[in-house]
C-alpha cells in the first residue's frame, strides 16, 4: 500500500522516526543503524512496509530496497513478528544475515535481542531456501572456526556481531588461523 516515503524528519525516538510528508508526520519505526544516521530537519527517503493489525496501522521503514527485503523474508518466519524482524535488522546488516545463513550458523540469530535459539533455528532454516532464490546474492565463503571463536570473544567483550563481522573482515588473508593473534589483530581495528 505505502510501498516509499519522502519528507523531513521531523522527530527521532529510541524505535521509530516521524517523517513529516505533505505536512502529515508519519511514525515510521526503522532498523537502529538507520535511525542513528538520520538527523532532525533532513530529508529522509524510506523503503516502507505497512502492516495492517486490527488494532493499528504500522509502518516500517528501511534505508535500502535490500533491507526491506529481508524485513519481508524475516516476518515470513513462523513466530518472527514485525518488531522481531526489526531487532534482527538493528543488530545484523543484511549481508550478516546472508552471511550466517550461507554459513548455517543459526547462533548469530541467537545472539539478537529477542531471539531464542528454537527461533534462530527457525529463520536460519526458513532462509535458507529463500536467500538463495533472491537475485545477485551468492554463496560467501565459510567462516573458519578461529573467526568464528573470535566473533564469540568480540560479541562477549560487548562489541555488535556488525562491529565482530567488520572486525573480522579486516584481519589480512595471509594471518594464520590462531585465535589469540586473529583476536589480537581484531581488537587493533577497533583502536584505530
Amino acid at each position: 500500500m505505502i510501498a516509499s516515503l519522502n519528507g523531513i524528519v521531523a522527530h527521532i525516538e529510541s524505535d521509530s522516526v516521524v517523517v513529516e510528508v505533505g505536512g502529515v508526520g508519519l511514525r515510521v519505526y526503522v532498523p537502529a543503524p538507520t535511525r542513528d544516521k538520520m538527523r532532525v530537519g533532513e530529508p529522509a527517503y524510506l523503503f516502507t512496509y505497512l502492516v495492517v493489525r486490527e488494532d493499528a496501522l504500522t509502518l516500517y521503514g528501511f534505508e535500502t530496497k535490500e533491507g526491506e527485503d529481508y524485513f519481508r523474508l524475516l516476518i515470513s518466519v513462523d513466530g518472527v513478528g514485525p518488531k522481531t524482524a526489526l531487532s534482527v535488522l538493528s543488530t545484523l546488516a543484511p549481508d550478516t544475515v546472508r552471511r550466517a545463513v550461507f554459513n548455517e550458523q543459526a547462533d548469530i540469530f541467537s545472539r539478537v535481542p529477542g531471539v531464542g535459539k528454537k527461533t534462530a533455528q527457525k529463520i536460519l532454516l526458513y532462509l535458507q531456501d529463500k536467500i538463495k532464490s533472491v537475485g545477485g546474492l551468492e554463496p560467501v565463503s565459510r567462516m573458519s572456526d578461529a573467526d568464528s571463536e573470535v566473533l564469540a570473544a568480540l560479541t562477549t567483550l560487548g562489541y555488535s556481531v556488525v562491529e565482530a563481522q567488520a572486525a573480522i573482515q579486516s584481519i589480512p588473508r595471509d594471518t594464520p588461523d590462531d585465535v589469540e593473534a586473529r583476536l589480537r589483530l581484531a581488537l587493533q581495528y577497533f583502536s584505530s
